[in-house]
């Protein structure tokens, strides 16, 4: 049996292919994830949906097949899914006795800070009504959501913005396998190595946009803050209560790290918008010292950044050891690096602080 016994909010995230049957909305098996969150409500956990389908959803509705659809007509597609998606939701919900709200949000929406909050606040606003969040990404005007994200990765973000304790993906798969001829899927996970994410190489089923590669790299952001995520598959009844419960079903991830401050945590699973290259003094100082990172200690930059954008900071042999707020762009970066902080000023004209990174801003990992 396992223990969850710190866990009272959850994120729950359900697959395309949980929802739909046929390239239709399944009622009956939206039926069954209701009853399942309604007797998790009713134990006293607070519950928040990341629902995916909105597309598979108008897809059926207008009788189009997905192949080859440019990303306009996806985008409409959503748009036509989404209030299907939710009407069902709020039907069946409904039955229960319980309110729904729609939460549609965006990269932006968990990248930038002030919108961060704003997103936290309305979260905790619908829970503190007894209402339960559904939330998808904005596919039916951000681009980028559809061409590259996915709601593994959204529903990771989610647990971090509510500060839950537990994300729950609900697919089409037991949990991860090392090797599909086992007759059971690895029950606990750590740390996601290179090794784990080679054996997640792969492609997802027709309907969603994710695949195990997803759901790994979801995984590793909520070991990062400190928090649990279980991968199970979403066609087993009572599929929530019963890992609630303790039962080991599917596979369970978990690391070792501390449970992190919500600003913290936001960064650990920031996006990354470049790279700096650090000597082996330098990770000495971050790991063991827990000093800032200095101009002095930087050996190169990768990518193109702005001045408080979000940066991995590797050691020499491309490991990434933190995480950390840039003080400066990657081009003033490249003027400063390997050089003093006396030196700062006479390089650049002028010098807004002496750490390319300050320790207040950094994770280590």
């Amino acid at each position: 049996m396992r223990t969850l016994n710190d866990v009272n909010r959850i994120v729950v995230k359900v697959g395309t292919t949980s929802l739909t049957d046929g390239g239709q909305i399944s009622e009956s098996k939206i039926k069954l994830l209701v009853d399942d969150i309604a007797s998790v409500r009713e134990k006293g956990y607070e519950v928040i949906l990341v629902s995916s389908g909105a597309i598979a959803a108008g897809a059926g509705d207008l009788n189009m097949k997905r192949d080859c659809l440019t990303i306009p007509q996806k985008q409409a597609l959503a748009a036509v899914g989404q209030t299907l998606l939710m009407n069902e939701y709020r039907k069946q919900f409904a039955k229960k006795g319980i309110k729904v709200g729609q939460m549609l949000l965006t990269e932006d929406d968990v990248k930038n800070r002030k919108r961060f909050l704003n997103a936290r606040n309305t979260f905790n606003a619908l829970l503190q009504m007894k209402v339960l969040p559904i939330v998808n990404e904005n596919d039916s005007v951000v681009v980028s959501e559809i061409k590259i994200g996915d709601n593994d990765t959204l529903s990771a973000h989610v647990v971090s913005v509510t500060d839950s304790q537990l994300l729950i993906l609900l697919s089409d798969v037991d949990g991860f396998y090392w090797d599909l001829s086992n007759s059971k899927p690895v029950e606990l996970i750590n740390k996601i190595t290179n090794e784990i994410m080679e054996r997640a190489g792969g492609t997802g089923s027709t309907l969603g946009s994710g695949g195990m590669l997803t759901k790994i790299r979801a995984a590793d952001m909520i070991i990062k803050c400190g928090e649990k995520m279980i991968i199970a598959r979403g066609s087993e009844r009572n599929i929530i209560g019963r890992i609630i419960a303790g039962e080991n079903i599917g596979t369970l991830f978990v690391g070792d790290n501390k449970k992190m401050p919500s600003r913290k945590k936001w960064l650990a699973i920031s996006k990354a918008k470049g790279t700096i290259i650090i000597d082996d003094g330098a990770c000495l100082a971050l790991i063991e010292g827990k000093k800032s990172l200095l101009p002095s200690g930087i050996a190169k930059i990768e990518g193109t950044f702005d001045v408080g954008s979000s940066v991995d900071i590797c050691d020499l042999k491309g490991n990434i050891i933190a995480k950390g707020l840039s003080n400066y762009t990657d081009a003033e970066l490249n003027m400063i690096k390997g050089k003093s902080t006396k030196e700062i000023e006479k390089i650049m004209g002028c010098k807004y602080m002496d750490e390319a990174v300050h320790r207040d801003n950094i994770i280590v990992f």
